[in-house]
């Protein structure tokens, strides 16, 4: 019986996403993610390498994941309603990708694993925002750059840092997601200058979150 690569490959990423996203890269081995996804750990040396290099898959996977996701404008145009929205959804379904970064952080100690190519990712989330300034749909007195990584920390922080959100609300034990959802739609209109953005027309496949 053929053996299936690419399904035994499926089951070891499955695996090592939930070990790198629970404890990390300094308290995962390969033992667990072998005994995880059921697969022997010389078979997963043979398709991934070490355990950084695995790492590196995983985050690149979910980096990946999320970019077809949630896309940013081709036009110039950023609809900061799709894309915060849809950023805030991701994040609060998807808890395991700023895990994988926080993880990342404290692991490397300022080491970028695969540097070149998820600047890549970034580069068009920052050419998206460039753009919408260069229209005059964006204020300007802040750069780029920087309201990028500001949009994705107000979409995402919530999912990292929950605990934090439950203790600000004011209503802890009743939030309700719609009505945050709907906030942070419209304190990114605020960062950006202006409440009427207009809505996006035509996606990239950019990676990023």
């Amino acid at each position: 019986m053929a053996w299936d690569t690419e399904k035994t490959k499926s089951r070891i990423l499955e695996a090592a996403l939930l070990e790198f996203s629970e404890k990390g890269p300094a308290g995962t081995t390969i033992d667990n993610v072998a005994r995880r996804s059921g697969v022997n750990k010389e078979r997963i040396y043979h398709y991934f390498g070490n355990k950084q290099a695995l790492f590196g898959v995983v985050l690149d996977g979910e980096l990946r994941t999320i970019s077809e996701a949630v896309p940013v404008s081709a036009t110039g145009r950023l609809d900061i309603d799709a894309y915060i929205g849809g950023l805030f959804d991701y994040h609060r379904e998807h808890p395991h990708l700023n895990r994988l970064v926080l993880w990342e952080g404290l692991t490397y100690n300022g080491t970028i694993l695969d540097e070149s190519r998820r600047r890549a990712y970034y580069a068009a989330r920052v050419s998206a925002v460039r753009s919408g300034q260069e229209n005059g749909e964006i204020a300007t007195n802040v750069d780029a750059d920087v309201l990028a990584f500001l949009l994705l920390s107000l979409a995402g922080w919530w999912s990292s840092v929950p605990q934090i959100a439950h203790m600000m609300s004011a209503d802890p034990d009743g939030v309700d997601l719609d009505t945050r959802r709907r906030n942070v739609i419209e304190a990114a209109k605020n960062l950006l200058g202006r409440c009427d953005l207009a809505g996006a027309r035509g996606d990239v496949d950019s990676h990023g979150f």
